[in-house]
């Protein structure tokens, strides 16, 4: 059996999980598990719609493959060191570990996607710089070893295909893309924001707001940012001790002493 757990946190988005669900769920000898700290009913971004997580993340310790769904939540999951630590543990033997749409912050979060190329929804693409990941903007789909992320939404069928024709091949994956009938040709064409006016983009950002400014949702995005504002400063420190300047300043209670022999005022 193939093991395929999708991390089902409260707040994803339905079709960053639902989507590749459908794809996945076709390859042979697939047993798919819906994962979260527990077993039970976990609700979407939406609030209406509910799914039931299968397992518990205890209980599913290595799976093949990982894939970790967006949604406006991800502030608060990106910060859950219980779910991060279940990451880094899986992704060691896992096959695979994938995201979509801005589940890619959650991998970089755990550390998974450092000084590697990734990509998220358009609108969090900068906090995986953040993250010290390397931010890919222009591909919907980014592939580096067994890591694969895609960008919003939509983009986690295209990802999801193409993880069954690695796992199932080419053959399989095309019959699946027919079974569920995924031939594309929207009918309108500002699917990328290279595409999309100025006001389509801010009617957009409102639209994916509402759910990202819910205070549980905003409070998490605010101490996500502080989090790596002082991880930053604390890695710059280490760096001025590992490669002290050529001309160390001695503190003797004057405010700097270079070894240069000159001074500076007394410290008042």
């Amino acid at each position: 059996m193939t093991q395929i757990a999708f991390v089902a946190y409260p707040g994803f988005t339905a079709l960053d999980m639902i989507g590749p669900y459908e794809v996945l769920r076709n390859l042979p000898h697939a047993e798919v598990r819906f994962v979260w700290h527990e077993a039970g009913p976990i609700t979407a971004d939406s609030g209406v719609l509910v799914i039931g997580a299968t397992h518990s993340l205890a209980e599913t310790p290595s799976p093949d493959v990982i894939l970790v769904p967006g949604g406006p939540s991800t502030p608060v999951h990106a910060r859950d060191e219980r779910l991060l630590a279940w990451l880094r543990q899986a992704h060691q033997t896992a096959s695979w570990t994938a995201s979509v749409c801005s589940g890619s912050v959650i991998l970089a979060a755990a550390g998974l996607l450092t000084d590697l190329r990734a990509t998220s929804h358009w609108l969090t693409i900068p906090a995986l710089k953040a993250f010290g990941a390397i931010p890919v903007a222009d591909e919907r789909i980014v592939h580096q070893g067994k890591i694969v992320t895609s960008a919003g939404v939509s983009a986690g069928l295209d990802l999801a295909l193409w993880l069954a024709g690695e796992m199932g091949g080419e053959g399989r994956a095309k019959a699946i893309q027919l079974a569920i009938e995924y031939d594309p040709h929207p009918p309108f064409d500002s699917g990328h924001t290279s595409k999309a006016s100025a006001t389509t983009k801010a009617a957009a950002t409102a639209l994916l707001s509402k759910d990202s400014v819910k205070p549980a949702n905003l409070k998490a995005t605010t101490m996500l940012a502080w989090d790596r504002a002082l991880t930053a400063v604390r890695s710059r420190r280490r760096k001025r001790v590992v490669n002290p300047s050529r001309n160390p300043v001695r503190t003797l209670g004057f405010r700097e002493v270079p070894d240069d022999g000159s001074r500076r005022a007394p410290t008042p």
